[in-house]
């Protein structure tokens, strides 16, 4: 059959094959493992960045927003080196642990910079009110400010999950043991294992971009009220 001509029959061998070769359960599981604990811990620390920095009125505002800032042009590849030996001394290198906690940081510094301005325009009013209510920090936070926020919280968490299921430099370095690899790696395990052969390719490629695109689509609705309700405010 030529290369570019169309199917004849309709088969799922292909994906079959990829799917036992790559042992791509186990890599899926990994993959929406990591990504799940990293956007939550991202997300959790970005709230708690934020409140103090636009909320609080945490005293050297400026300086925080421009270290946060810094943090999120410096690419992968320079962090890698010292973050190699770190987790090798604290014994949690080749771990899932280990990138969770490095992607929940990094991407905690854009979720910090962006909440951070959302909880600056906050209204002062609801929060004054809380106060003199008798809430403490604690309470506010989650009885006035995330409620109020869900819309940014939840575009923040949905972007934090997809960005960790599509990283492959991190996961790479950090993750050498086969039982710990992600569904990128997966795909690149079929590529480089046996050779150029496209149909594994495919399937490879396929199998990868699936759970991103469910995910999508099962978040769709909220995506679209979150940005609704923030054109709307």
């Amino acid at each position: 059959m030529a290369p570019m001509a169309l199917p004849t029959t309709f088969t799922l061998e292909n994906l079959i094959n990829t799917w036992q070769k790559v042992d791509y359960t186990n890599k899926l599981l990994n993959s929406f493992y990591i990504s799940l604990a990293s956007a939550l811990l991202a997300l959790a620390l970005s709230l708690f960045n934020a409140f103090a920095l636009g909320i609080g009125r945490l005293p050297g505002k400026t300086f925080f927003l421009i270290f946060f800032t810094i943090a999120i042009t410096l690419p992968n590849e320079a962090l890698i080196y010292p973050l190699y030996y770190m987790f090798k001394e604290i014994g949690l290198y080749d771990t899932r642990l280990s990138v969770i906690l490095i992607l929940a940081t990094l991407n905690s510094a854009f979720g910090t910079y962006l909440l951070a301005s959302v909880f600056t325009a906050f209204p002062r009013e609801l929060t004054d009110a809380a106060l003199i209510d008798g809430a403490n920090k604690l309470q506010l936070l989650w009885r006035v400010v995330v409620p109020i926020s869900m819309p940014a919280l939840s575009v923040l968490f949905v972007f934090f999950f997809i960005w960790t299921w599509n990283e492959f430099f991190l996961p790479l370095i950090f993750l050498v043991s086969n039982s710990n690899q992600t569904v990128p790696l997966a795909m690149a395990m079929a590529r480089g294992e046996r050779g150029v052969v496209i149909t594994t390719q495919s399937a490879a490629a396929l199998l990868g971009v699936v759970p991103c695109i469910l995910f999508f689509f099962l978040f769709q609705r909220t995506l679209t009220r979150s940005i609704t309700a923030g054109a709307i405010k």
